[in-house]
């Protein structure tokens, strides 16, 4: 299958940093799909959703899943609860001590201590406040805006944060163990674990914005195109992402995208720049594209009719003067102004 093997290859080509997200993207669908999902805090609102882990650090996408809903008895018949689809992610990195960042959809006491016990991985999130394992005083709201409330286990910290009056944000953590208030958060004083969460939760976010800002997809009512196309800025993401760090270069992201897709077409371009068929003006952007010098055509029989080679092929202009340098089909019309392979213009040629 295809984006299976475009998974593999992403996990073959790069080795992640020590901290990772996992979140939902979503792919713009509004087609027939019988697992196409509704997310209003996403852009698109409907679309296709996918499960990535992408690395915090450099927003490379290490591992995808997409979610397919509910399937019949099979070999595709996966779970969807959140503790399975986040084992199935994080094989690829398992036992590598990393970091794990995900949002409170994910977060669980179990979950947790699952990871840390049987993959050597930490984990960070925020947690809901109708998880049973929370203590009732970590919940109460009221108060003093700035102040944190801590509560450790043995491998395990939980802390309530107030952001503001009558609100609390709870978070769990498996790396941190200590109560240390981030001190370059000033009068806030929000707890390390709120400012590391803060910091690497939006690996997968980045990425969504990366392949919108120059999304290759086009509008299609199919889902496997759609699917496809995702692949594709996925893709270049990725690969930008290997040329910065092996070169150690800042190119421009629209012009590494333009270069890898001339790349891309190049052997393509090379065959249809010496084709008689088509349109001498296309070939000249084909061998401009290349930076290579047009081939010169085979030069017009006497009193043979040939279509103009700088005439557009809809008006279909045929003619029986030739260019007496390069030898191409010319009309009197351009014969003055357009044949840029001659040293000079003459209207006899």
């Amino acid at each position: 299958m295809l984006f299976d093997q475009f998974v593999d290859c992403c996990q073959q080509a790069y080795i992640p940093h020590e901290y990772m997200t996992i979140d939902e993207m979503l792919l713009a669908f509004r087609g027939k799909c019988g697992f196409c999902v509704y997310i209003p805090s996403k852009p698109a609102k409907y679309g296709i959703k996918i499960q990535a882990l992408v690395d915090a650090k450099s927003f490379y996408t290490f591992n995808l899943e997409v979610y397919a809903g509910k399937q019949p008895s099979g070999p595709y018949a996966v779970s969807n609860k959140p503790f399975d689809l986040v084992e199935r992610l994080v094989q690829p990195i398992s036992q590598s001590n990393r970091n794990l960042t995900f949002d409170n959809w994910f977060t669980s006491h179990e979950l947790m201590l699952h990871l840390l016990a049987n993959h050597r991985l930490t984990s960070t999130g925020t947690v809901r406040k109708n998880k049973k394992c929370i203590p009732s005083a970590l919940l109460k709201t009221g108060k003093e805006p700035g102040s944190s409330l801590f509560c450790f286990q043995k491998d395990i910290t939980l802390v309530s944060y107030a952001p503001k009056k009558n609100k609390v944000v709870i978070a769990m953590s498996t790396l941190h163990h200590d109560d240390r208030i981030d001190e370059t958060t000033g009068d806030k004083k929000k707890p390390e674990i709120i400012t590391f969460y803060n910091g690497t939760k939006a690996g997968v976010d980045v990425v969504d914005e990366l392949c919108a800002t120059y999304d290759v997809s086009r509008n299609s009512k199919r889902w496997p195109m759609t699917i496809f196309h995702g692949i594709l800025n996925i893709a270049a993401s990725n690969a930008n992402i290997i040329f910065r760090e092996n070169k150690n270069e800042n190119i421009k992201r629209t012009e590494f995208i333009r270069n890898l897709g001339l790349a891309l077409v190049y052997e393509h371009l090379r065959l249809r720049k010496d084709q008689k068929n088509i349109p001498v003006y296309i070939r000249k952007r084909i061998c401009s594209q290349i930076n290579e010098e047009p081939s010169r055509s085979l030069q017009n029989s006497t009193g043979q009719y040939t279509r103009c080679a700088d005439c557009p092929r809809k008006k279909d202009r045929k003619t029986k003067h030739s260019c007496s340098t390069c030898g191409k089909a010319i009309c009197i019309e351009h014969a003055i102004f357009s044949c840029k392979n001659c040293c000079y213009d003459d209207p006899s040629s």
